[in-house]
């Protein structure tokens, strides 16, 4: 479901071959419910069509400086806009940027503005390495421009290296995160200094060297709250079960696989942090001899001893000074009956429930909130969208408690 939201980008398209993924990045967006106007050169037309991109926006893709009558393209796109991002930036766009070169309407529109810039080189390996190319990102970091990668990977020339320009969705996830931080909001810092400590996604407990038992957690919802509360201001530490997320930028990551590997990372941090979200699906169980080697078949019924894996929600719980504690259920019937008990049984302030089977595997969910104040759902939204929900609900119930 669309989230409806009042910030508003120009999204900047060059002529290179990456053009192909601002549409998915535009679509992801919009479905943000932030309002997307697209500006092409006329390079990136040989690329991607403007049709494409209308289609996707629901807005007639800005191309030429005349389309206005007015003459003052712009100034009027510009003005209303809250950031300008350029995706793909080639070199050739980049050397305008940094020279202050106006010769079409996307660069004079850049020129131009009055909000953030931020921008997503793609470009073969040999020019973003040139010593002219990395003396214009010099230049436009010092002016205040925001670089969103670029990755090292397989490039479209069948050459491997830095250059790559970011996945569509981890640039959503950026842009968004840039346009929070700019927002002129009363919460835009209210977890400033607080150290928060996140568990997500799942575990892997070996059964053998070749296989084992784990859940189908991606880790989004995890990862996402990471990115919300680090938002607002907060010291993050993120440990992640094995996920295929890139790690969050400006977060540490600690990578685990196993139950037991998570209890000792958590361990390790929870006694110096303020809030401990253990959003995780630990495995319950865990078998108690996995064999080094690859068990084969024999024909006969194969049994497995399992034993219970620690909980690490409770450990922290019960910490002689334990954090603000913040657990997360998932059900798959009988919600709102077995996230009370399971929050009461804890002894935590806070448990958010949702239903197992609206949310695993999902980009959206939609959550319920336990405290001792009651229930408070929060509607079907994108996972980003409800980490920042579920944030500003954690900051208000963190510092009632600490006033």
């Amino acid at each position: 479901m669309e989230q409806q939201t009042d910030k508003r980008i120009i999204l900047g398209i060059t002529g290179g071959i990456a053009a192909y993924k601002a549409a998915e990045l535009a679509r992801l967006l919009v479905k943000q419910g932030i309002a997307v106007q697209v500006a092409m050169t006329k390079a990136a037309t040989h690329f991607i069509t403007p049709a494409t991109m209308q289609a996707l926006t629901g807005k007639p893709v800005l191309l030429d400086q005349w389309q206005d009558t007015q003459g003052m393209t712009h100034i009027h796109s510009s003005r209303s806009a809250d950031a300008i991002v350029i995706a793909p930036a080639t070199a050739d766009f980049i050397a305008k940027l940094a020279h202050g070169l106006a010769d079409d309407l996307l660069s004079t529109l850049c020129l131009a503005r009055d909000c953030p810039l931020l921008i997503a080189p793609a470009m073969n390996k040999q020019m973003w390495a040139n010593s002219a190319t990395q003396r214009n990102v010099q230049q436009l970091n010092q002016d205040g421009v925001t670089l969103l990668g670029p990755a090292s990977g397989l490039q479209a020339c069948g050459e491997e290296g830095m250059g790559r320009m970011l996945e569509a969705e981890t640039l959503a996830r950026e842009i968004a995160s840039a346009l929070s931080a700019t927002s002129a909001t009363v919460s835009a810092d209210m977890l400033h200094g607080t150290k928060i400590l996140i568990t997500a996604g799942p575990t892997y407990e070996p059964i053998d060297a070749v296989r084992g038992i784990t859940n189908r957690s991606s880790g989004k919802m995890g990862y996402a709250i990471a990115q919300a509360a680090s938002e607002l201001g907060a010291t993050v530490t993120l440990i992640s079960g094995p996920t295929a997320l890139a790690r969050p930028r400006g977060i540490t990551t600690i990578d685990v696989t196993t139950a037991n590997e998570m209890f000792s990372a958590v361990k390790q941090y929870a006694e110096q942090t303020d809030v401990f979200i253990g959003v995780a699906a630990v495995a319950d169980y865990r078998v108690a001899t996995p064999n080094d080697q690859k068990i084969k078949k024999n024909g006969d019924a194969l049994t497995l001893q399992l034993v219970q894996n620690p909980d690490i929600l409770a450990y922290v719980a019960n910490l002689p000074s334990p954090p603000f504690c913040v657990g997360f259920a998932a059900e798959s019937e009988k919600l709102a009956e077995y996230a009370e008990a399971k929050r009461r049984s804890k002894k935590l302030p806070l448990l958010v429930g949702n239903l197992a089977q609206s949310a695993i595997g999902s980009e959206d969910n939609e959550l319920i909130l336990f405290d001792d104040a009651g229930q408070h759902p929060l509607p079907r939204a994108d996972k980003l969208t409800l980490a920042r929900q579920l944030l500003q609900h954690i900051a208000l119930c963190y510092q009632g408690v600490n006033k």
